[in-house]
């Protein structure tokens, strides 16, 4: 084994170590931030009816992309704010480990070129999505605080529950994509976020 790979790496698990707690308060603002995104899209989709495989793809692409952005400003600001680099070590680990089952989960999206106006296929996908993104945050959980790993625990549950229960129903059972999108995306990051606010204080600054 090289050495100097081992030590490199050993110094990223200790810096990972060492801002756990950092990583920790940023997680509240990002989770509240991602929360907002999905009720409001989830609100939009019910209202104006997007059912459609391709409004719904477009609605919910979107919404992730406007998430994702949020989540890179609150993290970059947070690191100006302790004058820190943004892109170290420890967030490309992050990154990595976030980056295979999301993409598995982009890829799902596949279904857009089906076009099809059963709502069926929009409740499908959002299970697949809600899938792979507790999978893409369970690989993250090892890089951060414990709790992370339960929020992601619940994702993967959820989304496969709802996968099983659409297919062996054969799609009868009228889930909305867009309340299963609501409650998962939506509803558990602003509960995750807001648990994560109330816990705060008991955590140590760095």
């Amino acid at each position: 084994m090289d050495s100097k790979w081992a030590e490199e790496n050993l110094q990223t698990i200790r810096t990972l170590m060492e801002r756990s707690a950092v990583y920790r308060r940023a997680l509240a603002p990002i989770m509240l931030c991602a929360g907002t995104v999905g009720i409001i899209a989830a609100a939009a989709g019910l209202v104006f009816q997007l059912n459609s495989i391709h409004a719904f793809c477009e609605l919910w692409l979107g919404a992730a992309a406007l998430a994702i952005t949020g989540a890179f400003l609150i993290a970059r600001r947070q690191a100006l704010k302790h004058q820190e680099c943004f892109w170290t070590p420890p967030t490309r680990r992050v990154a990595q480990a976030l980056a295979p089952a999301l993409t598995g989960g982009a890829s799902m999206s596949v279904l857009y070129l089906t076009g099809t106006n059963d709502g069926t296929f929009a409740a499908l996908l959002a299970c697949l999505w809600i899938l792979f993104y507790g999978c893409a945050i369970h690989a993250a959980g090892f890089f951060m605080a414990r709790g992370i790993k339960l929020f992601a625990w619940i994702m993967i549950a959820g989304g496969s529950g709802c996968f099983v229960f659409l297919v062996l129903n054969q799609g009868n059972w009228n889930l909305s994509g867009h309340w299963l999108m609501g409650v998962f995306f939506g509803g558990f990051h602003l509960a995750y976020g807001g648990y994560l606010y109330l816990t705060e204080k008991g955590i140590p600054s760095t």
